[in-house]
């Protein structure tokens, strides 16, 4: 699950300097977290940081982004080869396929091949 700002933020600035994915920029009006990076700290923390430190509670669970503990693993282990192989921006390749990890539905009817 990545994590979301909502517009209850009050643009304090104490988030972003603590997100060790730099997932956190300023958008337009508040705070944004970007999806692609968020990994709530797993592989770095034990809890999210930016929840740690928000003074007005105003990161929840991104509905459009529920994740598993083990695709936000994965998430953090690309991040972190995409650093080491770009030199450091984590931009190094495309984006691993973390819902490849969830459960797939059985599929029934004659192999296609």
């Amino acid at each position: 699950m990545a994590l979301m700002i909502t517009d209850e933020c009050i643009n304090c600035d104490v988030c972003e300097p603590e997100c060790p994915n730099d997932a956190i920029s300023m958008g337009l009006e508040i705070y944004e977290i970007d999806p692609n990076r968020c990994t709530e700290c797993v592989g770095h923390f034990d809890v999210p940081q930016c929840r740690e430190v928000c003074p007005v509670d105003c990161i929840p669970v991104h509905p459009e982004h529920v994740e598993t503990r083990d695709q936000l693993m994965a998430r953090y282990r690309f991040l972190q080869t995409g650093a080491a192989a770009s030199g450091g921006d984590g931009a190094g390749g495309a984006q691993p396929d973390v819902a490849a990890d969830a459960p797939q539905a059985a599929v029934s009817g004659p192999d296609p091949r």
